[in-house]
């Protein structure tokens, strides 16, 4: 009987590299991913909600290109708050903050696991596809007879020139969605590289110290 070979995750992800804040997947197409902030409607009033919701309404209608809106949730991790104040604690000459701080680091950790808190991060990505506009024939010079690693190494001035295309696309958003009180930041090689990590290492960080501007 055939053994079946383990792929392992990187084959399983359609990433293929991640360069100057472009994902770039293995399809050739490429993304921008943006981390936003976030409105509470519950806090508005109600001509206020009324008026983001049509500010939102306006933004959707003027784009002429997908976005994707992903909300990652997660359980609330406060292991370094935790430690933080263990530390303090250790330091602590005064009997009475002693007690009190044992008291709130324990109360802290009870409530946070009986109640099961999320944290929310928000996210926008942003798609553009290489052979937009192009050509068939730059499409296969690009592309190479199917390769998916073309796009990683084709010269700077051609990558240059799609990013540039994808940032008019981010510019465009982040205007767009400033109009309603959200604030949006692209992301870099290293926080992409931490959130994928996190997405497919739940129960691990994702701090990664990146030394190139290209990660593979």
């Amino acid at each position: 009987m055939q053994k079946l070979q383990a792929q392992s995750t990187q084959q399983l992800i359609d990433v293929e590299a991640i360069r100057d804040g472009v994902v770039i997947l293995k399809s050739g197409e490429v993304r921008a991913i943006l981390m936003c902030s976030s409105v509470n409607l519950a806090l508005k009033s109600q001509d206020e909600q009324d008026a983001l919701v049509y500010q939102y309404q306006n933004f959707l209608n003027g784009l002429d290109f997908p976005v994707e809106f992903v909300i990652h949730s997660r359980k609330l991790d406060i292991s370094d708050y935790l430690t933080t104040l263990a530390e303090t604690l250790k330091t602590q000459d005064n009997e009475l903050l002693r007690i009190q701080t044992e008291e709130y680091i324990d109360f802290i950790r009870n409530f946070v696991a009986m109640q099961n808190i999320m944290s929310k991060t928000f996210y926008v990505v942003i798609p553009y596809q290489v052979t937009e506009g192009e050509s068939v024939g730059f499409a296969a010079r690009i592309f190479g007879g199917g390769s998916s690693t073309a796009f990683v190494k084709m010269s700077d001035e051609e990558f240059q020139k799609h990013k540039n295309q994808l940032w008019q696309r981010v510019e465009n958003v982040m205007s767009g969605m400033r109009s309603f009180g959200v604030r949006a930041l692209p992301l870099d090689n290293t926080e992409i590289t931490e959130l994928f990590f996190d997405l497919f290492n739940p129960g691990e960080t994702g701090k990664q110290f990146l030394t190139s501007g290209e990660v593979q």
